[in-house]
């Protein structure tokens, strides 16, 4: 439907918006979004370490060791990188690869204190298949040697 416009009328003007304010919201918003994301390691397990009432602190080296998380539910992850499979061959693939064939290096087992003993066990066998002979397991101050007279 076409409407006649009205005789005498004044010139249309054309509108127009001004998208440089619009702009700038959505840069500021953005840049809150980015500050405000925190970001986290998802490879990274959770692991509450068993307790005991003897053993040594660990000395501060930069010799590369290897370093194998056991989460509670049996998974592993080497040197803070999540294994696809929680299988011996998959974590002596693994330990191969990381060590580059030096069994010399110190392997440190991480596990968690409610862990299944035989996730336990497969990491020192495969530690051990590969002829790894410096081996550690991490452990926290057991809470009653914590008491104070």
């Amino acid at each position: 439907m076409k409407f006649r416009r009205r005789a005498g009328g004044a010139a249309r003007e054309d509108v127009f918006i001004n998208l440089a304010s619009l702009i700038d919201v959505i840069f500021v918003l953005l840049l809150f979004f980015v500050v405000a994301t925190s970001f986290t390691k998802p490879s990274q397990l959770k692991v509450e370490l068993p307790e005991a009432v003897s053993g040594t602190p660990p000395e501060a080296t930069e010799i590369k060791q290897l370093e194998i998380f056991i989460s509670l539910e049996g998974h592993y992850a080497l040197n803070g990188q999540s294994l696809a499979r929680d299988d011996l061959e998959n974590l002596m693939n693994a330990m191969q690869r990381e060590s580059a064939g030096d069994n010399s290096l110190p392997v440190v087992i991480t596990a968690d204190g409610k862990v299944d003993y035989q996730s336990v066990v497969t990491a020192m066998d495969a530690a051990g298949k590969l002829g790894f002979t410096h081996l550690r397991i991490t452990t926290i101050e057991s809470r009653a040697d914590k008491k104070t007279p």
